[in-house]
C-alpha cells in the first residue's frame, strides 16, 4: 500500500483553494488535482505492508495534536522539467512544524523512512503545467485565507481507473488543551 499522513480540508476551504487552481488553469495546461484530493502532506511513507499499519496508527496516535489554524497566504511552483508542479502554501505555523516534526520523529522511531528534505507546509494545485508565461503569484492566489485543521489522515494513493485516488485508512483528531 502506497501511503500518507496528511491534513485535509473542508469542502469550504477545498471550494478557496479551487478557485485559486481555476486561475492557474486559465494560463495553460497541466494535470490539476482533483477536488478530492486536495491535501497537505505531513509524512509521505511509500509503500507501506498491510501489516504495519497498526504500528503507523499508534505513532499517530503518539502525537501530540492540537487544534491549528493554518493561514494560505501564497502560490509558487517547483521548477521540474516537463512542466512546473505549482501549489499554494501555508505561513509559518508553530503548532503545524511542531506536529510534522513530531510525527516524523515517531514514524522513525517505529522504523518508517521517511524523506530528508525540509518540511514545506504546500497544497499541490497542480502537475506537469506548461503556462505561455510565469504569471503574478500575489493575483493567482488573490486574498490569502484561513482553514482549521482537526484532523490527520492517514491516507492510500492507488489509481483506480486512470484517476489517482486517495482513501482514509485512519484518522486522529485533535486533542484539546
Amino acid at each position: 500500500m502506497r501511503l500518507f499522513v496528511s491534513i485535509n480540508f473542508d469542502e469550504k476551504t477545498k471550494e478557496k483553494i479551487l478557485t485559486v487552481q481555476s486561475r492557474l488553469r486559465e494560463l495553460g495546461r497541466g494535470n490539476f488535482s482533483r477536488l478530492e484530493n486536495l491535501h497537505l502532506t505531513l509524512a509521505f511513507l511509500g509503500e507501506v505492508h498491510p501489516n504495519q499499519i497498526s504500528v503507523l496508527c499508534r505513532a499517530m496516535n503518539d502525537t501530540p495534536f492540537y487544534p491549528i489554524k493554518l493561514t494560505f497566504d501564497r502560490v509558487g511552483r517547483f521548477k521540474r522539467d516537463g512542466g512546473d508542479i505549482w501549489w499554494i502554501g501555508a505561513a509559518e505555523n508553530k503548532l503545524l512544524t511542531d506536529l510534522q516534526s513530531t510525527l516524523s520523529r515517531n514514524l522513525a522511531a517505529q522504523g518508517f523512512l521517511l524523506e530528508s528534505r525540509r518540511f514545506s507546509p504546500h497544497i499541490t494545485l497542480a502537475r506537469e503545467v506548461e503556462l505561455q508565461a510565469v504569471p503574478d503569484c500575489t493575483a493567482l492566489l488573490g486574498d490569502s485565507f484561513s482553514a482549521d485543521v482537526n484532523t490527520m489522515n492517514l491516507m492510500c494513493s492507488e489509481r483506480i481507473g486512470r484517476k489517482l485516488t486517495y482513501t482514509e485508512q485512519y484518522k486522529v483528531t485533535v486533542q484539546h488543551k
